[in-house]
């Protein structure tokens, strides 16, 4: 039998391990979560690395770098060279690009590439052994162009016809295919029969380098494509985080290019078409206007402003069908990080300087003072 005293403490000690083996739990469950947390976070930051690693080094680069791969180079010292060289963000990341890919037999040889490349362009040409070759055609196609007037400048500098090329953008079979084959940009709503082009947009401004004789349309456009491709899917994660599509935000962007030309601009700009949607105003911007007459016009009269027309942003109040033109890339940088303002109008003066107001009155004063 146990004593009253002895009980006392016989009762204390069962307390003091409870309460022992409740932190004990504590500490336990703290690291347990602590290491789930460092997991999930180092998970989610080594799946944002590697996709970052498979994009080009800079898609916009028009840099030709001269690269010397040795006889009996392996795949490891391939990757540290085109690494060092920058044109490549990763050398691992690169060698299990290979591996995953099943992809062998690279050639040693003088190159010549780009930062601007992808992993499967890069490694297609170390395949082929496509060694310091000159191009037969350089095309540089600008920002703000429409489709038929990528058309008009391929008919100039290559042999190829406009209206072959027009015809293969505006078939809906290959475009279909496209679909298919380019899902990260390319979706249905491209195929909505009130758009006049459904590649309209997607054909990104660049400079590309040809080197068969008689490169055929889907050559040029799936070039085109891909550049595309490279240069909008590291921003695929902002663009869904706007509750906007891919073929909105593309249409925003060729908004934003055909009515500003530098980044500051251009995120002013962005930042007022997007106080006109939210408070449910037409967007009012001319270059729709002359897209839907399919014409250019140094100045939009106010008839021309009555055309019934998707595309006409006088007469809607929402984005257009769809884009208007192809885009730079901080055009559509732009409409991801719009700046912030209360601007509902703007204008711009015969030098070239845009001017903004937040009401309807300032708008009119700004237009007696630049331009009536």
């Amino acid at each position: 039998m146990f004593k009253k005293k002895d009980k006392g403490k016989y009762k204390d000690k069962l307390i003091a391990r409870s309460e022992e083996a409740k932190t004990v739990r504590k500490i336990v469950a703290i690291i347990i979560i602590s290491l789930v947390l460092i997991l999930l976070v180092g998970g989610i930051s080594g799946y944002m690395y590697v996709k970052s690693a498979l994009n080009p080094v800079d898609p916009d680069s028009k840099k030709e770098v001269n690269v010397t791969i040795p006889m009996g180079s392996s795949t490891s010292s391939i990757a540290s060279i085109l690494d060092e060289k920058g044109i490549i963000k990763d050398a691992r990341v690169f060698r299990f690009y290979i591996k995953f890919q099943n992809e062998s037999d690279f050639q040693a040889g003088d190159y010549e590439f780009s930062p601007s490349m992808t992993l499967d362009e890069i490694i297609d040409s170390l395949k082929k052994g496509k060694v310091m070759e000159e191009a037969i055609y350089k095309v540089t196609i600008p920002e703000g162009k429409t489709i038929d007037q990528i058309a008009q400048i391929y008919a100039k500098k290559l042999p190829i016809k406009k209206e072959e090329f027009l015809s293969k953008v505006n078939d809906p079979d290959y475009v279909s295919k496209l679909i298919d084959k380019y899902p990260e940009v390319l979706s249905e709503e491209i195929l909505n029969p009130d758009i006049k082009t459904p590649l309209e947009g997607y054909l990104f401004a660049a400079t590309y380098k040809f080197y068969q004789e008689e490169p055929s349309a889907t050559t040029i456009i799936e070039k085109m494509l891909k550049k595309t491709v490279a240069v909008v899917s590291p921003y695929l994660d902002e663009i869904s985080t706007r509750d906007f599509t891919v073929h909105e935000m593309i249409t925003m962007a060729s908004l934003v290019e055909n009515e500003a030309r530098t980044k500051d601009q251009r995120k002013k700009i962005a930042g007022v078409f997007y106080n006109r949607l939210h408070a449910e105003m037409p967007l009012q911007t001319d270059p729709t206007v002359l897209y839907a007459l399919g014409k250019h016009k140094d100045k939009v009269l106010l008839k021309d402003l009555e055309i019934e027309s998707p595309y006409n942003t006088y007469q809607i109040d929402t984005l257009p069908v769809g884009p208007i033109s192809n885009f730079a890339e901080n055009s559509l940088k732009a409409t991801l990080e719009p700046e912030e303002s209360d601007y509902k109008y703007f204008l711009h003066d015969d030098e070239g300087n845009i001017h903004y107001a937040k009401t309807h009155d300032e708008h009119l004063k700004l237009k007696e003072q630049y331009i009536e």
